[in-house]
């Protein structure tokens, strides 16, 4: 395939950067997208030019750094799929691929497609573990926990941080992955003890990074590499709620 690619470049964080124009040919359909990336990388340092500077780590679809926005989707066309997971057999001959870093206030470009992500190991540090003694693994596997939550837990447990919900959002809003942080322990009797506080703590740091608000748009939900359902959400402003503005049953 013959590709003509429109690559954000931008040399640091204080800099303005520009979307540069390249053509890559040859690209085979069974290349994975950072495959093809790191070939084009591999013509501009043949051409003594500088290469593109791109977020990647396993490459197995497991950590999510594989942060990038494809024509305008983060992590591209293939719903429920990391970028490093994408194959370049779901474009075609003669494509214009636009390829820009995550967008968000919170998410500071800090060179080319590289976004700083650290506002969520921020809020995770707030309150998004269990820093009571559960005793060892055998300990924690006598616990019976229902199928249903057990369930909640593990599916909630699927976010792997990459900060897709907050790029696909209009309001870069970081709900989906504070309530699924928050979710997975909720679920759990390991996470009870502090839940409450967790709650409040979490949602309190995510405000102070400058995240905005969920206004029920579902963009998050649509772009989840992991395909964590919003739902998570309504449940953790529904604990918030209770935290907040204690509700006395009659």
């Amino acid at each position: 395939m013959r590709l003509q690619l429109h690559i954000w470049r931008q040399p640091n964080r204080q800099s303005s950067g520009k979307m540069i124009h390249y053509e890559l040919n040859n690209v085979s359909e069974h290349m994975s997208f950072l495959e093809m990336l790191d070939v084009l990388n591999e013509t501009l340092i043949k051409k003594n030019e500088e290469p593109i500077a791109f977020d990647h780590d396993c490459r197995e679809g497991i950590c999510g750094t594989c942060s990038l926005t494809i024509n305008g989707i983060p992590h591209g066309p293939d719903r429920g799929t990391t970028v490093c997971q994408l194959h370049m057999r779901k474009f075609n001959d003669g494509d214009c691929i636009y390829i820009e870093p995550f967008r968000a206030k919170a998410f500071p470009v800090l060179r080319d497609l590289i976004v700083d992500r650290s506002a969520f190991d921020r809020i995770i540090a707030s309150g998004g573990f269990i820093s009571n003694k559960t005793g060892s693994a055998p300990d924690a596997n006598m616990i019976t926990i229902g199928k249903k939550d057990a369930d909640k837990a593990m599916d909630a447990a699927a976010c792997i941080g990459c900060g897709a919900c907050v790029a696909a959002c209009p309001n870069a809003s970081a709900m989906l992955f504070v309530a699924a942080k928050q979710a997975h322990l909720a679920h759990l009797p390991q996470g009870q003890p502090e839940h409450k506080t967790r709650v409040q703590t979490m949602i309190t740091a995510m405000d102070q990074e400058g995240f905005g608000t969920c206004t029920n748009h579902y963009e998050c939900e649509a772009v989840c590499p992991k395909n964590i359902s919003a739902d998570v959400i309504a449940q953790m402003n529904k604990n918030y709620r209770q935290v907040v503005l204690p509700i006395t049953e009659q």
